[in-house]
């Protein structure tokens, strides 16, 4: 298996990745545009890492860098991690983690942060044997503004 970080030019590479990871998540999505993957790729704050087997993608992790305005550092924020089912339980989701980690502290980023739906017991206990630490929080999701009264 190997690991690789999309960039600028790897447009087809990313509308696989993006497209197995809803498919996974079991949601809904739409073909992307060339120009807004394009655009999205381009972008050094986003990262979308692949893991591939052989030459087929079987997972993957995108993230984005956010700059903190309390120190001059930054924090990446992991959006999604997904392995095709046929390849789960064989260390891609671990492997994907700490490459984005390894990566992120060769730019200096040292803190990762990521959500879990409490009801995902896979993520939560998966999250919890890479090392990582619960922190209680809610969060909250606004959506169209014109909906509010």
């Amino acid at each position: 298996m190997r690991l690789k970080r999309l960039k600028a030019g790897d447009r087809e590479l990313a509308k696989v990745l993006f497209a197995l990871m809803a498919e996974v998540f079991e949601e809904d999505s739409e073909e992307l545009s060339d120009g807004y993957v394009d655009r999205l790729l381009g972008r050094e704050d986003f990262w979308a890492i692949a893991a591939f087997a052989d030459e087929a993608i079987v997972g993957g992790i995108t993230a984005h860098t956010l700059p903190m305005t309390r120190t001059e550092s930054s924090e990446i924020f992991i959006y999604d991690i997904a392995v095709r089912s046929d390849h789960q339980r064989k260390g891609i989701g671990r492997r994907l983690v700490a490459e984005l980690r390894a990566q992120a502290a060769g730019m200096g980023i040292r803190e990762l942060f990521v959500p879990a739906d409490d009801e995902d017991v896979h993520a939560l206990d998966f999250y919890r044997a890479l090392g990582g630490e619960a922190a209680p929080v809610t969060i909250f999701t606004f959506t169209d503004a014109s909906e509010d009264r």
